[in-house]
């Protein structure tokens, strides 16, 4: 077993008293094996961990996994869970219910031995993958590279005339021609389309004097980057340069404080004063950041919810945003690393 399955079988007594683990989301799965997992299941004891998939994906699997047993399933995976759960003597199954339906517990509770017990154990995994190894800070630090390669081909293409669509189109063509993908569907919005958070692109052609928002990210080999850049066209009007300047000013204010053992709440709790004091905090409604890796949202949260204490090897996204209704939005985001002594700005501030 590598490093990253032994953590977690540490976690089996400490945690839930299990004496395995089932595991079915892919980022998981990926996380633990280093392989891209699609439509299998991970089930890990303390002493194996064995890969459970179909014909369609076994002979990859078997290529590409190094200290993992690869089981194929016929019929259903359930069957070879089962046989597995006798085998070993599995009596205290554990499993995530965030990613298990209705229909696969009941599934599991059908062909799970008599004397087996389903164990709720949210988040095992999850927990593992907030703490960045070096290798997942290098593939990050990779990935934004691209990214800033990105930015300064769109400093070139955004402009007036074009519609939202061909700046997408661009954009795509760009990163697919660097042998990359995209974190998630990229955020085009011109003008009042910058108001929606999650806007999308439209057939609007961007004019003079407008702002324009990009918010995008890049996926290699899994690992995600997640940046918002605001760009200006023409003249800035000045309620647009109070907006972003209050935003400028909230988001590094925020950055400050980031340092091991400082909650997650406090952080977001701090652009928010900021954003008060220009009257601005009624217009920003999403918390200020998310943890970035395998998946482009994952913890820790920067949020006025959250119960998480910031610790070193977290990479978070700090983006405060306004958005005033039917006239513009501008979103601030950078990508941070949390080291032992305080924080590094991945993204830097100007790029």
């Amino acid at each position: 077993m590598n490093a990253r399955f032994k953590k977690l079988v540490e976690d089996f007594s400490r945690h839930k008293n299990i004496d395995a683990l089932l595991i079915i989301n892919d980022s998981n799965i990926r996380y633990l094996t280093q392989f891209p997992a699609s439509e299998s299941w991970l089930l890990v004891t303390k002493s194996k961990a064995f890969y459970i998939t179909d014909s369609r994906y076994v002979l990859e699997a078997r290529q590409g996994l190094k200290g993992v047993t690869v089981k194929q399933y016929s019929g259903m995976p359930c069957a070879t869970l089962c046989e597995l759960c006798k085998q070993y003597k599995i009596k205290r199954l554990g499993f995530d219910e965030r990613h298990t339906s209705f229909a696969l517990w009941k599934k599991l509770k059908e062909f799970c031995p008599r004397n087996a017990k389903l164990i709720p154990a949210t988040g095992l995994v999850e927990g593992l993958r907030e703490i960045k190894d070096d290798e997942e800070i290098s593939q990050v630090r990779n990935c934004l590279k691209l990214h800033f390669k990105a930015i300064d081909f769109m400093k070139k293409v955004v402009k007036p005339g074009l519609s939202e669509c061909q700046i997408a189109l661009k954009l795509e063509h760009f990163v697919k021609s660097h042998g990359a993908g995209f974190s998630f569907p990229p955020i085009i919005a011109s003008g009042p389309n910058s108001c929606y958070p999650h806007a999308r692109a439209t057939n609007r052609v961007i004019r003079n004097n407008e702002n324009v928002l990009l918010d995008f990210g890049m996926d290699i080999n899994g690992y995600k980057s997640d940046l918002t850049r605001n760009f200006f066209l023409g003249r800035i009007a000045p309620r647009v340069k109070e907006v972003f300047d209050a935003l400028t000013l909230a988001q590094r204010e925020a950055i400050a404080l980031i340092r091991p053992g400082v909650a997650c709440s406090q952080v977001d709790a701090q652009a928010r004063k900021v954003l008060r004091k220009f009257g601005l905090a009624k217009y920003f409604g999403h918390s200020l950041g998310h943890g970035v890796g395998l998946d482009i949202h994952e913890n820790p949260r920067l949020s006025s919810l959250s119960t998480s204490i910031l610790e070193a090897g977290m990479i978070v996204t700090v983006e405060p945003g306004v958005y005033i209704p039917n006239q513009f939005g501008i979103r601030v985001e950078d990508m941070v690393l949390v080291t032992k002594e305080g924080c590094e700005v991945l993204s830097g501030y100007y790029n």
